[in-house]
């Protein structure tokens, strides 16, 4: 096997050494030569050489000390695993402790000199456009309407974890169509201005989920302020002695409608075998934005005796099958219904029209604006009323010019000279910080203080950043980082074998996510510490969740926090949504928890699986053989060691929780084991002792959700070693705080990365939007 000449050279000097690693006279290793090569010789070439390349990897390239400033992104993976215990694997040559360590010393301190020397780089962001989740904040925030974006915009794209990242959120002709298509209709809704048309049956991307088998939604959007009709229509049937059935109708939750309905079978059931339907409908009157349709059945004490696989068979038991809504219909009654656009009547005159056109350029556009800006807007007003639109129908024109003008769609932050570095001005802050810990646009106290050019002195940027957090609008922080920093916003698609866990449900769906989105949010508004992401003794519950959990004492629909009485729970590896996500429909999976832990815990990522992996036999899971079994059969082969090795003894430690998060002590026919290893060796017996070894490895969890976080404020990755010596720097300094969560948020919000800007080193991608 060919070895470089680098290594062959120190041949004899390691096997003089006797495996140790000389010292100078003060008692450090300063060279090279005698820290690393040695190391590499002994453990890494066998495996890291340019015929196996085994993780990617040939240690040859890395054999002069030049490549430590060369290429420190590959020392830094090298740093990572060595420090780690990762590598040398079990079963390779391992030097003597005092040599790795020497090793890792040597590397740390000629990163140290580089970081030292290295030059303060903020990096730079590029014109930014709103994702879906920004876009629709900002336009509840702006114009107080409810907006789907998810719905009517394409995926964003998505890197380093997030999809808010500046350089992927490209925007195509048919995007900006279908801007200018949302645009109208949001316009409408915003005045209200338009004639009702004629009244009928109507989907605007409705979506329709069935909560259980007693209960169906359905979330839609009314264009309208008036009256509408709600219909839900029944299926099926039950016997000749179950007694009837009572039928709720409710809206956003306050019930319009209560029906009993009969469920016994009629003649013509009894003659034909036709399935029996029946429709009740309610009337009331809803805002245009939208709502929340529900049917329900109440006290149903027939659905016990009815088998779970029958829920849905016509012919054992009733249950809503849909939900429609007919309108618009003229209001019974009179309704004026306040618009947030509106601050005044745009029919009155002139300054009226100019103080609402300015006021919402001012808060879309997110810094002050010029006359200008607001006579073209008037411009836009002025056309569509000599075009015989009234007052309301011509203001709703405006509002599309600026709903789809670049500087509403794009957060744009100009440039320093080629160059220079310099900080952001008070106005970019200010949006800097709303998109960060908000999703949306800065409020009016926000914007106020960057216009007056003092949000950027550090009391006030604090006390702005400690308001913005108790914020109720902080919600949407916790739902767009947690949900894809933990991967939960992917519940959304799962599906569950039906017959294999029957209990599996949007319901319980929801309230997987909502735990998790809670507990983060506590840790954020209670300033806790991080450790509460690993084992935190408390949790968030409402009933549907409790009883999944076997946690008894909770009851209700709403969510409290619940303390923990066993650690079974504790942390939100246990949650039912993490573990949900990182399990297959049918069954559990060590590999991907394993590397769900590796990524989002540990930071250290498994190289991807090679081609052609042999796939497990799915039937003889539970039955014929135990998962651990396999999988211990499975990493036997050489070929797949080198990913499942860091994954799978990890993976185990969660074994004792299903598919959907329940906790058990066997699988099917098998005892769970839930032992298992860390990269490094150290060994535990199940989740608890497997946390109790992830809270000492806190500084690099720290460091973890630091890049993590930063990555999400600033919409790119963390690329540069400037990059990482900041992230380095706020693990640290959050560990002075107890690693409170609002130590670390300051830390990135008081950053040169967070608050400074560099020129671009090649020509503006889009330098017409700074115009």
């Amino acid at each position: 096997m060919a070895r470089s000449l680098a290594l062959a050279a120190v041949a004899g000097i390691l096997f003089a050494a006797q495996g140790a690693a000389p010292l100078a006279q003060d008692g450090s290793i300063d060279s090279f030569e005698l820290a690393v090569l040695p190391v590499f010789e002994q453990s890494c070439g066998n495996c890291h050489n340019n015929q196996l390349m085994s993780g990617g990897m040939n240690i040859a390239a890395f054999a002069n000390a030049g490549t430590l400033l060369s290429d420190r992104d590959g020392w830094e993976r090298i740093l990572a695993r060595v420090r780690s215990g990762e590598m040398p694997p079990p079963g390779v040559h391992r030097p003597l402790e005092d040599q790795l360590s020497a090793f890792v010393s040597y590397v740390e301190a000629e990163f140290a000199v580089a970081d030292a020397n290295m030059a303060p780089d903020p990096g730079r962001v590029t014109a930014r456009r709103l994702n879906r989740a920004e876009y629709s904040n900002t336009v509840r925030d702006l114009l107080g309407v409810d907006f789907r974006a998810t719905d009517e915009f394409p995926p964003d794209d998505s890197g380093y974890g997030f999809d808010n990242i500046a350089d992927l959120l490209t925007v195509s002709p048919t995007l900006m169509q279908q801007y200018l298509t949302a645009a109208e209709r949001i316009a409408a809704r915003a005045v209200g201005g338009n004639p009702l048309p004629q009244p009928g049956f109507f989907n605007n991307g409705a979506r329709t989920r069935r909560i259980d088998p007693n209960s169906l939604e359905l979330i839609d959007i009314v264009d309208y302020d008036a009256d509408y009709i709600v219909r839900v229509n029944l299926n099926g049937h039950r016997g000749d002695d179950d007694p009837p059935v009572t039928l709720r109708i409710s809206v956003n939750g306050e019930p319009i409608g209560t029906f009993t309905v009969p469920v016994e079978i009629s003649q013509v059931n009894r003659q034909g075998g036709a399935t029996q339907r029946s429709s009740y409908e309610a009337r009331v009157f809803l805002t245009a934005n939208e709502h929340r349709f529900r049917a329900d059945f109440i006290d149903d004490a027939g659905l016990a005796n009815i088998e779970p696989r029958n829920y849905r068979n016509v012919r054992e038991n009733i249950f809503p099958n849909s939900i429609e809504i007919a309108g618009p219909y003229p209001p019974e009654q009179p309704r004026t219904v306040p618009k947030k656009a509106l601050i005044c009547d745009p029919a009155s005159g002139r300054e009226c029209l100019d103080r609402i056109l300015a006021t919402l350029a001012r808060r879309a556009y997110r810094r002050p604006v010029e006359r200008n800006e607001v006579d073209r807007l008037r411009e836009v007003f002025d056309d569509a009323s000599a075009s015989g639109y009234t007052p309301h129908e011509s203001l709703q024109f405006a509002i599309t010019a600026i709903l789809v003008s670049p500087q509403f769609l794009f957060r744009i932050e100009r440039d320093p000279e080629p160059g220079q570095i310099r900080p952001i001005g008070d106005i970019e802050l200010a949006s800097r910080l709303s998109y960060f810990l908000w999703s949306s646009m800065p409020d009016d106290e926000l914007l106020s203080i960057a216009e007056a050019n003092t949000l950027h002195l550090p009391l006030v940027l604090d006390y702005q950043v400690r308001r913005m957090i108790q914020d109720p609008k902080s919600t949407g922080f916790a739902e767009n980082f947690v949900g894809q920093w933990l991967e939960t916003r992917s519940l959304e698609a799962v599906t569950r074998d039906d017959d294999r866990f029957p209990e599996w449900n949007a319901e319980l769906k929801d309230a997987m996510a909502a735990e998790t989105r809670l507990f983060f949010e506590s840790v954020l508004r209670r300033d806790r510490t991080l450790s509460d992401f690993i084992d935190g003794n408390y949790t968030f519950l409402n009933e549907r969740l409790a009883e999944h959990y076997g946690i008894e004492g909770v009851e209700g629909e709403e969510f409290r926090m619940v303390e923990l009485a066993t650690d079974e729970r504790s942390g939100v590896l246990t949650h039912g949504s993490v573990l949900t996500v990182s399990s297959y429909p049918t069954r559990t999976s060590v590999v991907l928890r394993g590397k769900y832990l590796l990524e989002n815990v540990l930071a250290s990522p498994p190289p991807p699986p090679p081609a052609d992996v042999p796939a497990l036999d799915e039937e003889a899971v539970g039955t014929a053989e135990s998962l651990r079994d396999q999988m211990e059969r499975h990493r036997s082969d050489p070929a797949c060691a080198s990913c499942h090795a860091p994954m799978d003894p990890l993976g185990f430690a969660l074994e004792n929780y299903d598919a959907i998060g329940r906790w058990r002590v066997r699988d099917g026919e098998f005892p769970i084991d839930a032992s298992g290893s860390f990269p490094n060796g150290r060994q535990f017996s199940g989740p608890t002792e497997m946390k109790a070894l992830l809270l000492e490895s806190l500084p690099a969890f720290a460091e973890s959700i630091a890049e993590k976080l930063m990555t999400y404020a600033l919409g790119r990755g963390m690329e540069s070693s400037y990059d990482r010596l900041v992230i380095r720097n706020l693990a640290a300094e959050a560990a002075t705080n107890d690693y409170r969560m609002q130590s670390l948020i300051l830390g990135i919000v008081r950053s040169e990365l967070f608050q400074q800007r560099r020129a671009a080193r090649d020509p503006p991608i889009r330098e017409s939007l700074d115009r």
